[in-house]
């Protein structure tokens, strides 16, 4: 099978099938779910918070389920489709490309800006957050207000 048609049949039929099984995970291992976040990323506020991590990681869930562990699995994983030459800015931690501020691991800090609670560990480079943004659609689909794509324009 040559290369191309692998990364389409990957992106229509399998993509989608990761994402829903990884989804599917999650919703099972939800009531030890505060135990695995504590012991991987050595935080035990996810352990005493127990009904709380589990309310953030229920929307957590529902916003994964909008598309970004099927773009994860599609674009990040897989090959992504239309990744540009260059983009230009910096974080201004505003939360909006973690999920809308929806994400189970996003903590505010001040004057409506917001950090990353697991942003040093190896296992966050692993997620849709290390590859932020891998592209235009990436930046608009967040309203993303720092970061831009340089736009090459080839001479004839």
């Amino acid at each position: 099978m040559p290369p191309y048609r692998f990364v389409n049949f990957y992106s229509r039929h399998i993509a989608p099938r990761l994402a829903s099984a990884y989804i599917g995970t999650l919703r099972l291992m939800l009531p030890v779910a505060p135990m695995c976040a504590s012991l991987v990323f050595w935080r035990r506020q996810y352990l005493l918070d127990y009904a709380g991590f589990i309310r953030k990681m229920r929307v957590h869930i529902e916003a994964l389920r909008e598309g970004p562990a099927q773009h994860y699995f599609e674009d990040v994983l897989g090959r992504a489709k239309a990744v540009p030459a260059a983009i230009t800015g910096s974080c201004v931690q505003c939360g909006n490309c973690c999920m809308d501020k929806r994400c189970m691991f996003l903590e505010p800090i001040a004057d409506g800006r917001y950090q990353c609670g697991i942003y040093h560990s190896p296992f966050r480079r692993l997620s849709n957050c290390g590859s932020f943004p891998l592209n235009a659609y990436d930046i608009t689909r967040y309203a993303c207000p720092s970061y831009h794509v340089i736009e090459i324009v080839r001479k004839p």
